[in-house]
């Protein structure tokens, strides 16, 4: 794992490309060597609605939340979390230069206790390599 949610306000479609974005962050989180590739998984929910600070229609938002299992130390959490925002940064430098924009990258841990997964990626990726 990581699931890594993209949740953006509208407004920053007029500054970037939405796929461009999922597909830095995605490069970014394989870059990190933290998770396999079969774990990788990003997306983004685009926000209609919403107020910002004093509700100026120019201002936006980009909230990063990666959600992933236990057991990653302090120290790599942060580092994963400050290479995303800093690729989350890189793709909206244009925006932040002429709006107000909130970005933001948060990582939490997934309790495994209540958690059921089942998928085939890891197997269908070794099938991959091999051939």
């Amino acid at each position: 794992m990581p699931h890594v949610i993209v949740e953006y306000s509208a407004n920053l479609e007029e500054d970037l490309s939405p796929r461009e974005l999922i597909d830095r962050i995605h490069a970014t989180i394989l870059e990190t060597c933290v998770y396999p590739i079969g774990g990788v998984r990003v997306r983004a929910e685009r926000r209609d609605l919403y107020a910002i600070a004093d509700r100026d229609p120019s201002h936006a938002f980009c909230a990063i939340l990666i959600r992933m299992g236990t057991g990653r130390d302090a120290g790599t959490r942060k580092r994963v979390s400050q290479a995303v925002l800093g690729t989350l940064a890189d793709v909206t430098a244009e925006s932040f230069k002429k709006r107000g924009l909130s970005l933001s990258v948060e990582i939490q841990e997934i309790d495994e206790a209540g958690a059921s997964r089942k998928n085939n990626l890891h197997e269908r990726l070794k099938g991959k390599a091999g051939a």
